[in-house]
């Protein structure tokens, strides 16, 4: 590999780890928004083995957003990127897929919703798999996908 195509996979793979990052913040901070924007056109979600839906990023996002009201406090940890660019001829092509796991402490809805209790009482755990392609405004998903392993929910 020469430097510049050194240079191109680096930049490529920040660029990426950037659109998984905006990915946790948008759905932590409720920003439905800023969710649509990081998928392409034709972009779909999966939420099926977490118990919700999958479909277009717009249905996805509309569920979402109802759904995410039941946890007020929400904070994804995306951790153990696996990050894997198309390789095309010794150079980064226009697709990459990223494995990742994660933690997701959130707090339920409740009578104690105040604010004075913000620890979290339900707890998901798993693997995202997303799918990117590179467009003529940056690195998108095409597909995110979710591998609910385990969760914790205590009273």
């Amino acid at each position: 590999m020469t430097q510049r195509v050194d240079l191109a996979t680096v930049m490529d793979r920040l660029a990426i780890d950037d659109v998984v990052t905006g990915y946790a913040v948008a759905v932590d901070d409720g920003d439905w928004a800023a969710y649509r924007a990081l998928f392409t056109a034709g972009g779909r979600a999966d939420y099926s083995s977490a118990g919700g839906i999958e479909g277009p990023v717009a249905q996805v996002a509309e569920w979402l957003e109802q759904t995410m009201t039941l946890f007020p406090v929400r904070q994804h940890l995306i951790v153990n990127r696996l990050i894997r660019l198309e390789d095309v001829a010794g150079s980064p092509g226009d697709s990459a897929e990223v494995r990742a796991d994660f933690l997701n402490p959130m707090r339920l809805e409740g009578p104690e919703a105040d604010g004075t209790v913000t620890s979290p009482n339900f707890v998901a755990a798993g693997r995202y798999t997303f799918a990117l392609a590179r467009t003529p405004d940056g690195w998108r998903l095409t597909r995110v996908t979710v591998h609910e392993k385990w969760r914790h929910m205590t009273a």
